[in-house]
């Protein structure tokens, strides 16, 4: 089991990674560039707020997976 935690934890982090690259380059950048100013902001709110949340959430919850630190018992 905790190997399998070990698996899960390099998944989340990849995850990180796929979700920060739509986050900015498919949902944020684009919306910059429409010239509306409703997607202005949300473009904004992507950019600079949900995209660290987000991607440091899961890499770091990854991270910490992958360290055992889930584990029932510390090794």
């Amino acid at each position: 089991m905790e190997s399998l935690k070990k698996i899960l934890g390099v998944v989340w982090i990849l995850l990180a990674v796929v979700t920060a690259y739509f986050c900015v380059f498919e949902f944020g950048i684009p919306k910059l560039y429409t010239g509306h100013q409703e997607d202005l902001v949300f473009g904004i709110i992507i950019l600079c707020i949900l995209t660290p949340i987000i991607s440091i959430g899961m890499a770091v919850f990854g991270y910490f997976a992958l360290r055992g630190e889930y584990a029932k018992k510390k090794m």
